[in-house]
């Protein structure tokens, strides 16, 4: 973890950056791609997964993206976080009329985020189809319900995010996680094959109690 004064340097040369940009000056393009590049990499290879054809088209809009409304950054939040923010919009426009298991990689899908004991016994195998189940079922949520609990609830994004990402208020990415997650847990407890491995997997007794994500 950077000292306080580390990330504090951190956000005034990320400040410095950005005001360059938005003052016109060509050279510091440069300097500000390279400074997002990771965390765009990051977000549309969590989006879309692995060896996607589409990613390197969409890296280079999410970028074209940034450059472009690189002025809107209030610093209400790291840079980084406003960054990915940007980029799940420019993939969630881009692929929001796949069928859900092209944008929800199983890999990125946990227990953990379900807000439940675990769904799976410990064997590897058993536990990725029971993950491809929990995938099926995010399906049958419509495709806003089940973006808003994906993106929330497996991928860590804050509501205001959210709320940007997919457009709207957030207000309504609020609404749209508590009916998603209601609907998602009945999906789960209705499923024969996830309530027998439910019933069958040893108690997980490093389980936080509190739910929150």
């Amino acid at each position: 973890m950077p000292s306080g004064a580390e990330a504090t340097a951190s956000r005034e040369d990320d400040d410095a950056l950005i005001a360059d940009v938005v003052g016109g000056k060509p050279e510091r393009a440069a300097a500000f791609c390279q400074r997002v590049w990771r965390t765009v990499d990051r977000t549309v290879r969590r989006l879309l997964g692995n060896d996607d054809s589409e990613y390197d088209d969409l890296v280079q809009l999410s970028i074209v993206e940034l450059i472009r409304s690189v002025g809107s950054f209030r610093g209400e939040g790291s840079l980084d976080a406003w960054v990915s923010a940007v980029t799940a919009h420019v993939v969630y426009r881009f692929i929001r009329r796949r069928s859900i298991d092209r944008y929800v990689p199983i890999e990125s899908v946990q227990p953990d985020a379900l807000h439940s004991s675990r769904p799976v016994g410990e064997e590897s195998v058993a536990q990725r189809e029971s993950l491809a189940r929990i995938v099926g079922h995010l399906d049958e949520l419509g495709e806003k319900l089940a973006w808003t609990f994906v993106l929330h609830d497996v991928l860590g994004y804050r509501l205001r995010d959210v709320a940007r990402i997919m457009g709207g208020s957030e207000a309504a990415a609020q609404s749209r996680l508590v009916r998603g997650r209601r609907r998602l847990h009945e999906l789960i407890a209705d499923d024969p094959i996830l309530g027998e491995l439910r019933h069958t997997a040893p108690p997980d007794k490093d389980e936080d109690s509190d739910g929150e994500p």
